[in-house]
């Protein structure tokens, strides 16, 4: 746990529990959102092959995780570590352009 402290510039343990926290709440519920969705488009396990929905699945999740992190990170009182993690991941996904413009 120390190196995973030091890496992320952390201080305390409760510190870590809580972006733990946070990494849990957002991945679950990014992924119940996202079933959500295809729920009311009509795209079922049942009535889609089972590759084809989770291809569909992961392409809505990945754009709506890094957003979801930074507000649950706000929410949690760590936003100064989530928001640099989750600018990063959308940057990577090359969806930079909805971000404001970085002051040099």
């Amino acid at each position: 746990m120390n190196k995973l402290k030091t890496r992320w510039g952390i201080t305390s343990n409760f510190q870590l529990a809580i972006i733990f926290v946070v990494f849990a709440i957002n991945g679950s519920l990014s992924a119940k959102i996202s079933s959500f969705f295809l729920d009311e488009m009509g795209i079922t396990k049942d009535n889609t092959n089972l590759l084809l929905y989770y291809v569909i699945l992961l392409v809505l999740v990945l754009p709506l995780y890094p957003f979801m992190l930074m507000f649950f990170g706000w929410l949690f009182g760590q936003s100064s570590f989530f928001t640099p993690f989750a600018k990063r991941m959308i940057r990577s996904m090359k969806m930079g352009f909805l971000l404001p413009k970085e002051k040099s």
